[in-house]
């Protein structure tokens, strides 16, 4: 019998720069994973454990005292923790309608501009883009003032007097976000990337335009798609600004709102606070998560093309 003497395949060889590239960012992600990994560690900790110098990255006696108060299960209740599930149920419902009408109205306005032909287009798109310039605290005042005035809201008359309309509700906590100027960007960077040829196919195939849009533009975006959501839900679920102005019942508190309950001063209860802050976190991560590939693959794309 013959031997097989076929030689094996020759391991590619790293270059410099490939092993230069890691002796670069890998401290840089040990720097910027550190303070979260500390977070964990201390919630675990007890309060005079967990501000010792140097700090305890293992702790010495773990407790998970912080979480039962923050949580208000077994013996041990903080004194709004009963109200936790409630701001992160809140958290939840805002964050995840303001990402899915910003998907679908995003979407719709980069379908326009980017397949689309109409009188002024650029010039639109253009000032789509100046917004992005504005800070927040330049539009607060004018949101703040729409939201109070919503016709037949809150009390409020067919001219928006006499009552408060969106004010401490879910409305004013979910509509002021269902249209970003960077989705839109995004989207549209995305979207002009798609073959005019298949939408004319469509065309010729008898479908509208909303069809065109929903059964062949938005089905070859789902990268974009995956990076605008995450963006978005991830700045839905920090907010903290906006919902303290307009929120003054305890009952619709988010989670950022009921996280700054424990922060008193001369008595902030940092045990539960860095619990509260643990919790906090985990769905933007599980989110990250889950959607790392299409993330990244969109950032990549929309970046690039367009």
């Amino acid at each position: 019998m013959a031997a097989d003497v076929t030689k094996p395949p020759r391991r590619r060889r790293r270059s410099g720069w490939y092993w230069l590239a890691y002796v670069i960012l890998v401290p840089f992600a040990i720097l910027f994973v550190a303070p979260f990994a500390w977070l964990i560690s201390a919630s675990f900790q007890s309060i005079g454990d967990m501000f010792s110098w140097p700090p305890q990255w293992i702790p010495k006696n773990p407790s998970t005292t912080g979480y039962q108060k923050f949580l208000g299960v077994g013996p041990l209740k903080g004194e709004d923790s009963p109200q936790a599930w409630r701001w992160f149920a809140n958290s939840a419902f805002v964050a995840v309608s303001v990402t899915v009408l910003q998907l679908f109205f995003n979407s719709l306005a980069a379908y326009v501009f980017a397949k689309r032909e109409f009188p002024g287009k650029n010039a639109i798109f253009l000032l789509f883009l100046a917004t992005m310039m504005i800070p927040g605290q330049i539009t607060l005042i004018p949101n703040y003032l729409v939201i109070k005035h919503i016709p037949l809201f809150g009390g409020n008359d067919i001219l928006g007097q006499g009552g408060s309309g969106w004010l401490d509700s879910y409305w004013g906590l979910i509509m002021p976000g269902v249209v970003s100027a960077f989705g839109i960007f995004l989207l549209r960077q995305y979207m002009v990337s798609i073959p005019d040829e298949l939408l004319d196919a469509a065309r010729i195939d008898g479908a509208n335009e909303f069809s065109i849009y929903f059964r062949v533009v938005l089905p070859l975006c789902g990268p974009a798609l995956a990076a605008t959501g995450i963006f978005t839900f991830q700045g839905a679920w920090e907010d903290f600004f906006w919902p303290l102005i307009i929120v003054s019942s305890p009952d619709k508190y988010t989670a950022p709102l009921g996280l700054a309950l424990f922060v008193v001063e001369k008595r902030t209860q940092w045990d539960v606070l860095f619990a509260g802050s643990v919790i906090a976190t985990l769905p933007m991560i599980i989110v990250f998560i889950i959607f790392q590939r299409r993330f990244i693959q969109g950032i990549s794309v929309s970046g690039l093309k367009g």
